[in-house]
């Protein structure tokens, strides 16, 4: 072991050369635009709560609530007599708020890409992702055993004519519908469009979509106002919504087939009920106050506005995920941590996360966040542009 251990703290050590060794910070406040970590109160431009939500009282009472009927513990898995009356009756909210016939949860994200993947794909299938695809969708198809073929960033042109090569006997598309570290939208009609010409299923990804996009927060396709059983749609529900969890929906085949096949769904414990009581609440807050989403357009203007002149370079977003380039890691690290000097918290994101002379600084604004605490953050990198050129 001796030999063993040593070889891991060298791994270590080298990625604290490359300014790549990744920390954890200690928050000890709710989640929200101004928080407390490590004894300090900071304007924290680091999570993906955009419409502010995971603090808001509404959601703490019902999940209070769904503690009390419900108990903590689903206590088996939803196969066995862990699906309870909370988390059907979301599944059918979650179906009607998306327009979909079915809905099945999933205790996150990743678990659910590994579900719509594995259960769809086989080593007689093809796959075809989007090379800027969260990890969760790569390691989905690895594990489906698929032939894996991987388009440039949205590059409709060369997906096209790598399904026209294809014979696989099933076809995937995989995408994320909004791209969770460049903050841009996947050109979805022209890909369902694609989907339809070349017998495939369209499988979207709209964790950062979900609650933000469309007048009414249901996400991607109802930006885009479409509809298909082509579609294969996941999304979750510890971002705009608040909470915790993921739900793909679909055609009502589809569902009934990941319930069937689905390994991340038949062999764990449910997620606990109280949880799918509060996410109801929640859908009823997205609905409702779309005065949430209207600031977070105000604050995404703020920032663009703010920044197009920085000598980094601030990436095309029309969403809440506002990408600052700065190259190399450890400038970005340098540049978060003389943020932090000044009570800002924002994240440095380097490689592998993202590619080799990309790293950046994600900034991503909330409906929590006033124009005031924006409007510092990009007056503290104005200054430090100026005390450090």
């Amino acid at each position: 072991m001796r030999d063993s251990t040593a070889q891991l703290a060298r791994e270590l050590a080298q990625l604290d050369e490359q300014g790549l060794r990744r920390q954890r910070r200690v928050l000890q406040t709710p989640q929200r635009g101004r928080v407390v970590v490590d004894g300090r109160e900071y304007v924290a431009f680091c999570s993906n709560d955009y419409l502010g939500l995971a603090a808001h009282p509404a959601l703490v009472s019902a999940a209070q609530e769904g503690a009390a009927r419900f108990g903590v513990g689903a206590g088996a898995s939803h196969l066995i007599l862990g699906h309870m009356a909370a988390h059907d009756a979301l599944e059918s909210a979650l179906a009607d708020f998306v327009g979909l016939p079915a809905a099945l949860l999933f205790s996150s994200g990743y678990m659910a890409n590994i579900a719509i993947v594995t259960a769809l794909a086989s080593r007689t299938s093809a796959v075809f992702a989007d090379r800027l695809n969260h990890a969760s969708l790569n390691d989905a198809v690895l594990l489906s055993r698929a032939a894996f073929r991987r388009y440039a960033h949205g590059d409709v042109a060369m997906l096209e004519r790598q399904l026209a090569q294809s014979d696989a006997a099933t076809k995937l598309i995989v995408t994320d519908a909004v791209f969770s570290m460049d903050g841009d939208i996947a050109p979805v009609p022209a890909l369902l469009a694609l989907a339809e010409r070349h017998d495939a299923w369209l499988v979207l990804d709209d964790a950062h979509g979900f609650g933000v996009l469309g007048a009414r927060g249901r996400g991607v396709l109802e930006l885009f106002e479409l509809r298909s059983p082509r579609i294969v749609y996941m999304a979750t529900l510890g971002k705009a919504a608040g909470v915790s969890g993921a739900f793909v929906a679909g055609a009502r085949e589809v569902i009934d087939t990941l319930l069937q096949r689905a390994r991340t769904y038949v062999y764990t414990t449910a997620a606990p009920p109280l949880l799918a009581h509060a996410v109801a609440k929640s859908l009823e807050l997205i609905e409702r106050d779309d005065w949430r989403r209207r600031r977070l357009v105000e604050h995404i203007g703020q920032v663009s506005a703010g920044l197009q002149s920085s000598r980094w370079k601030l990436m095309p977003s029309q969403t809440a995920i506002q990408p600052l380039i700065v190259g190399e890691s450890r400038a970005a690290l340098a540049l978060s941590a003389e943020l932090a000097q000044r009570g800002v918290l924002v994240p440095a994101i380097r490689p592998p996360t993202v590619p080799q002379g990309t790293a950046r600084l994600r900034i991503s604004l909330s409906a929590d966040h006033t124009s005031d605490e924006v409007a510092r953050l990009v007056e503290a990198l104005a200054d430090i542009e100026r005390t450090t050129r």
